[in-house]
């Protein structure tokens, strides 16, 4: 960091927000992804602050920021982040959003986009795709309350080897330690009722979307994240897709300079050549 990072809270209606600030200019506010937190954003910040005000807040009930006492949502989210904003005077900043902050930001775009400068969503959630079902009925199994299928999986574990599962099976079982390690998303994701959480899904909502849009996503990423940043970019009128050809499902902590370009060009910055 050129400038030394701020540290800072506020309590808002729904809880107590803590985040992350460096830098001056226009302001520019990113969102973590659902296994992470605001340090998620620092490299990439580290690219920017010469040129944005940056605001790296923990969403509600993640990092340090304070659990909702109320049931978790999206739309909860949004209003959280909106209450942020205007406690803190921010006139129409860029947002931008990883996967689950892709989600929240998509959403408060969509309500209350001309509140904007731009939207940069990378990898993001919120739009029912077919290749999502899938992942999600087995997201759900590894992290119910009942845990027979995590209990089933253990049991074979020993047996791996000689079924040929070792690998898929060690991937199930480290990805729901993750899971179980990351509570809010849980709650967001698979806690939920499912009729709740399509009722958030932003399918049908974004055709009158005015928000100028660009969409970052790398192209070895999974294929339910590449298919959800087409259908962003097929149903924003405004959007932009960029694939970056050789990132992964880690695009940000893998590649944050390519990010900040990316962001710098959308943002009307001069790029270095």
């Amino acid at each position: 960091m050129q400038s030394p990072l701020r540290i800072s809270r506020i309590q808002l209606s729904q809880g107590q927000i803590f985040w992350r600030e460096v830098g001056k200019g226009k302001p520019m506010i990113f969102l973590h992804g659902a296994y992470a937190d605001s340090s998620q954003w620092l490299k990439v910040i580290d690219h920017l602050e010469g040129h944005y005000h940056c605001f790296a807040p923990d969403l509600l009930g993640f990092g340090e920021s304070e659990p909702p006492n109320v049931h978790q949502s999206i739309a909860l989210q949004v209003e959280c982040l909106t209450e942020y904003i205007e406690a803190l005077r921010l006139e129409r900043p860029y947002l931008v959003g990883h996967s689950l902050g892709g989600w929240v930001a998509a959403s408060y775009a969509e309500k209350y986009g001309e509140r904007l400068e731009g939207l940069i969503l990378v990898s993001p959630e919120g739009i029912e795709v077919e290749e999502q079902k899938e992942r999600w009925n087995i997201e759900k199994l590894l992290v119910d309350r009942t845990p027979l299928f995590f209990l089933l999986l253990k049991a074979i574990s020993p047996f791996a080897a000689i079924l040929r599962l070792r690998k898929k099976i060690d991937a199930l079982l480290n990805y729901r330690t993750l899971l179980v390690e990351h509570p809010a998303s849980c709650q967001l994701l698979f806690a939920r009722h499912q009729a709740e959480i399509q009722q958030e899904f932003l399918n049908g909502k974004l055709s009158q979307f005015q928000t100028q849009t660009l969409i970052l996503q790398g192209g070895q990423d999974k294929p339910t994240n590449l298919a959800q940043s087409k259908a962003y970019a097929k149903a924003i009128a405004q959007a932009k897709l960029r694939v970056m050809k050789n990132g992964d499902t880690y695009l940000i902590e893998n590649w944050p300079d390519s990010i900040a370009r990316e962001i710098q060009g959308f943002a009307g910055i001069p790029v270095p050549m």
